[in-house]
């Protein structure tokens, strides 16, 4: 029985395959907009994870000022000093590496091309705090950094803008009114989670950079790398009490720094992102409803033009049941090829905005087969009053129908 009503359902569907196809489009497209909406989001928060995490494996900033970005707040903070990095370094454990940072905007010259970049002066333990590599040449050893030698490590950035296909190690730049001999390249990072270009970047010794470019010995950020296993909370509660101490703060004092968690700032983003993942994906939700209404009304009319048949098929002995289970099947049957369609569809709009917008591809398992049984059992829900309008009509009624 089941069989024979599956293929009076299909034989429907074939005989107005316009119809069938105009009736199923909004399921189509409310799947196909749900699934692309999750995979999309889900890609994002991967990728704001994964850009978060190459800034640094469990990495502390410590910035002046009381919030994370620049401000009025932040203007007349007292910067920090090198001796602040060490002190951290040295009565705080369970740390991997502290780096003093001081950053400056500059144009850098090679030959007959210049590009604007960052220069940051820092120690070699900046490679560990950030997860930075060497492809080519070597860091700055302790001494050129003690001494303020005019050497730089430069990203991938700068050396695609200034030295094309070449090498740039060994070679020379001009910063400002200095030269500075290139003796390393940075592994490529691409961009962070704030769109900032991290291969864009020109590390120099602390010191010759606060003395050629900033002429203070002040570092406006201490970067902390701790120690896997180890509780963020609690360095971050120490780093916080041996900077107020430091900074002479009374007790009834705010804080005129900042210690920020790059951890929390990933779960921030994250949680940001899987927010408005869900409400787009409600948003597209309601064009499964509409489609679910597109199927009653088309089974109503179905029910309409095929009363004669009805009637005939109740008046040589079909039963009520077999009735209704022929028209809830014909309506299941389209909304499931409905899904299908949308999950074929929302595949490959999935794959192309993820790799227009630069995100990966997550292929989501539950939310397909979700999509694909909520289309079903759309169809199986609008579809019962037409199906049982039509197991109830009479006979004798339906066999008058012209």
């Amino acid at each position: 029985m089941w069989w024979n009503t599956l293929l009076l359902a299909l034989r429907e569907i074939r005989r107005n395959l316009l119809r069938s196809f105009l009736t199923i489009l909004g399921i189509v497209i409310g799947v196909s907009a749900v699934i692309t909406m999750v995979t999309l989001g889900n890609g994002a928060t991967q990728a704001v994870s994964d850009q978060i995490s190459s800034l640094g494996s469990n990495l502390l900033m410590v910035r002046p000022g009381q919030r994370m970005s620049p401000g009025r707040d932040s203007a007349g903070a007292p910067r920090f000093k090198l001796e602040d990095a060490r002190a951290i370094e040295s009565q705080i454990s369970s740390l991997n590496a502290v780096a003093p940072t001081v950053s400056r905007g500059v144009t850098v010259v090679y030959a007959n091309r210049n590009w604007s970049t960052s220069v940051t002066g820092s120690t070699a333990a900046w490679l560990r705090t950030g997860n930075w590599t060497l492809v080519d040449g070597r860091i700055f050893t302790d001494s050129e950094e003690r001494a303020g030698k005019n050497v730089c490590v430069i990203g991938e950035t700068v050396r695609r803008e200034l030295f094309g296909k070449q090498n740039p190690v060994g070679g020379r730049i001009r910063v400002k009114q200095f030269s500075c001999d290139i003796i390393g390249l940075l592994g490529s990072k691409g961009q962070s989670s704030m769109g900032m270009d991290q291969d864009d970047v020109v590390l120099m010794p602390l010191h010759t950079v606060q003395r050629r470019l900033t002429g203070s010995q002040d570092v406006s950020t201490i970067l902390i790398s701790v120690k896997d296993g180890a509780s963020m909370e609690q360095v971050t509660t120490r780093v916080k009490a041996l900077m107020r101490e430091r900074r002479k703060l009374a007790e009834s004092e705010e804080d005129n720094f900042n210690v920020i968690d790059t951890k929390q700032i990933a779960e921030t983003l994250s949680g940001t992102i899987k927010l408005m993942t869900t409400l787009l994906g409600a948003v597209a939700a309601v064009s499964l409803l509409v489609g679910g209404i597109g199927i009653m009304n088309i089974m109503l009319v179905s029910v309409t033009e095929r009363t004669r048949e009805i009637g005939i098929r109740l008046a040589i002995g079909a039963l009520e049941r077999e009735v209704l289970l022929q028209f809830l099947i014909e309506a299941a049957v389209l909304s499931s090829l409905g899904g299908v369609v949308g999950i074929v569809l929302a595949t490959g709009a999935s794959m192309a905005l993820a790799s227009a917008m630069e995100v990966p591809y997550l292929f989501n398992l539950q939310i397909n087969v979700l999509s694909f049984v909520f289309s079903a059992a759309i169809g199986v829900i609008f579809g019962f009053f037409p199906a049982r309008r039509a197991a109830q009509l009479d006979p004798i009624e339906a066999l008058r129908h012209e």
